[in-house]
């Protein structure tokens, strides 16, 4: 499951879910029902990718069916057609392939459920249908507030259909609109408490909004070049282009307004469809996403259906005019054109198979996305490609030299290579820039303790402490490099620190010490410090999380010996001769704990193994020698 995105990423509690946004990481709207779904198949099948990927399309497959019987239903003509179209047509991949845009796929299922209640309430009005459509709305808001443009959609239809809208209509519509009102004020509040804001003037956004109407209608006709994330536009008053796409954008409306009796409400309901549900994403408020791209293909993932739906039923219409042959060659001709859509899908799905097939996508068609080009030399890196990893990380360093992201990865990728001079010029450049920048920090300070400089990178791991207190692993390398210098009595306190905090992390820095390797060192100094009973337990511990761990059998073991349980400190000795058949220290322990049992002939036999392994093991050699001496006087 990659970082990308394919993955859900963050494991929270339920309760936590569910709370006010402030309160989650990396999160600024309230969609707890998406991340509820997240939460149950982690309890499932954890962290592996294939259920939640299974989960998304379910949900797609779902969707498609969906806007078959609302298509049907509205009378739309080649409805089976337009649905399999929405189900193959690769601006879908994002929303579909990208697990953590489950919140597509999952408010879209409440979405179109709700549409279809509320046609059929108004064909036999019964409370209980009213109140499901509000429960599916709501739903769908919990899910992803994109959803809110739902009661505009409703008015929308119901004009198409009766070719007006009664104070009647707008009566059972209203408390629809009141939700999305309340939705959106939080919505916006939660997000502008986060986002720095995008100064546009409205001119520029009118002219924003009509380019990427045309922009999103244009990938739905001819998708081709699809990208993550788009090239941001340069919206100027000054330029014509964007004028051009305004009117364009108005005479369109204009004219299917006018030819309304001609040809039918059906195109300008379907273009207003597409505006009025793409409205929350064209650039009139701000959201955060704008900081990389004004567009996205998952924006348009409900949008998209007017526009299919005006295509595919003005394609069928006219299909409905030709002569029999004629018929059978338009049958083909869609055949064909599903199986374009189909296999363009299946190549776009490709990008999300792992980070770098992700972020080399980005890259290759976005090249002035500057976090794209370092998350490819994190991934290139985690891949066991350093030299591509190095590469990708001075090209974001070249685009972003003050930034200290792009130097943080940069002096990672080079610390790899093992060229530590740059590296420390880089990674303390970026300090300069930013002191309290802790990734650059924590590269740093992994860097003095490969090479050995324990005092400095203690000094480093402690202002790590100091930027963040929670950071389990500058606590646990303090600990560790505190009894790599002998200082026991003040290694425990980080180590206890860095357990404690370990187990409330769901996802460790992929660094950091295992929790085994924690209680050894803990356990160690404890030891020294004379506390021997505390320093068995973490011993022990260790043992528990990983049973054939040398260091940890030796210590229990010996502990075991010193209390004069005997037994079961032969029965660790065995198990580390099966981890290492030739270790001498461990045949010379097993003589021991075999001659204090009373069983000296095998007590014997082992240390004649331990020495003819290592003839050098002088405590062995006396051993085996009073042995043999007290064993003859016996038979004496």
């Amino acid at each position: 499951m990659t970082s990308s995105g394919s993955s859900p990423g963050r494991c929270w509690s339920g309760p936590v879910i569910w709370s006010w946004p402030s309160r989650i990481a990396l999160e600024a709207h309230f969609w707890p029902l998406t991340y509820t779904t997240f939460w149950l198949e982690h309890k499932i099948w954890g962290l592996e990718p294939a259920g939640y990927h299974v989960v998304n399309v379910l949900l797609h497959l779902l969707n498609s069916l969906l806007v078959w019987r609302l298509l049907l239903r509205l009378a739309v003509p080649g409805a089976w057609l337009a649905a399999a179209v929405f189900a193959v047509h690769p601006v879908h991949v994002e929303s579909v392939a990208w697990i953590i845009e489950r919140k597509d796929v999952l408010s879209g299922l409440f979405y179109l459920a709700a549409v279809l209640v509320w046609l059929r309430f108004l064909e036999q009005p019964r409370p209980w249908r009213y109140g499901l459509a509000l429960l599916l709305f709501v739903a769908g808001l919990l899910s992803k507030s994109i959803v809110v443009t739902l009661p505009a959609a409703l008015l929308i239809l119901q004009w198409w259909k009766e070719g007006r809208v009664t104070a009647r209509d707008l009566q059972r519509v209203a408390p629809f609109f009141l939700v999305a009102l309340i939705t959106t004020a939080g919505d916006l509040y939660a997000v502008g408490s986060r986002y720095s804001l995008l100064e546009y003037s409205l001119p520029e956004r009118m002219l924003l909004a009509s380019q990427a109407l045309w922009f999103y209608a244009a990938k739905l006709v001819w998708p081709t070049d699809l990208a993550v994330i788009y090239p941001r536009w340069d919206i100027s008053l000054g330029a014509p282009w964007g004028w051009l796409y305004l009117a364009a954008a108005a005479t369109l409306a204009a004219t299917l307004w006018l030819l309304r009796h001609r040809v039918g409400r059906g195109p300008l309901a379907g273009a207003l469809f597409f505006a009025v549900t793409l409205s929350p994403l064209l650039g009139f408020v701000n959201f955060g996403y704008m900081e990389y791209s004004l567009v996205a293909d998952r924006f348009q993932y409900l949008a998209g259906i007017g526009v299919i739906a005006v295509l595919v039923g003005a394609a069928i219409h006219g299909a409905g005019t030709l002569s029999g042959r004629l018929k059978w060659g338009a049958t083909g001709v869609a055949a064909v054109l599903l199986a374009v859509l189909g296999t363009t899908t299946w190549r776009q799905a490709g990008i999300y198979r792992d980070d770098v097939s992700f972020f080399s996508h980005i890259v290759a068609l976005n090249p002035e996305a500057v976090k794209a080009h370092y998350h490819l030399s994190i991934s290139l890196a985690r891949a066991g490609r350093p030299e591509a990893a190095l590469a990708a990380a001075r090209i974001a360093m070249e685009k972003r030299p003050d930034h200290p992201d792009a130097s943080a990865v940069l002096g990672s990728a080079l610390i790899t290579m093992e060229q530590f001079t740059e590296a420390e010029r880089i990674l303390r450049r970026a300090l300069e820039i930013d002191p309290g920048h802790r990734s650059s920090r924590r590269h740093l300070a992994r860097m003095l303790r490969v090479q050995g400089r324990r005092e400095e990178a203690l000094d480093a791991y402690r202002a790590l402490v100091k930027i963040d207190p929670r950071y389990a692993l500058a606590h646990a390398y303090t600990g560790d490099i505190l009894v790599q210098l002998q200082r026991y009595a003040d290694a425990v306190e980080p180590l206890n620190k860095a357990l404690t905090l370990s187990k409330a992390t769901s996802s460790p820095a992929s660094d950091m010490p295992t929790p085994h390797s924690l209680h050894l060192l803990l356990g160690k100094a404890l030891q020294e410090t004379g506390r021997p009973r505390a320093g068995e337990a973490h011993f022990r511990r260790a043992l528990d999380l990983d049973p054939h761990n040398m260091e940890a059998l030796e210590n229990v073991a010996a502990s075991n010996f010193r209390r004069k349980r005997y037994r079961e400190a032969l029965r660790l000795y065995r198990t580390q001769l099966e981890i290492d058949p030739d270790r001498a220290s461990t045949h010379a322990n097993i003589g021991a704990a075999l001659y204090l049992q009373g069983r000296t002939q095998e007590a014997i036999r082992s240390l004649e193994q331990a020495l003819a392994l290592d003839p050098t093991l002088e405590t062995a050699r006396a051993n085996l020698e009073a042995m043999r001496k007290r064993a003859r006087e016996s038979e004496k």
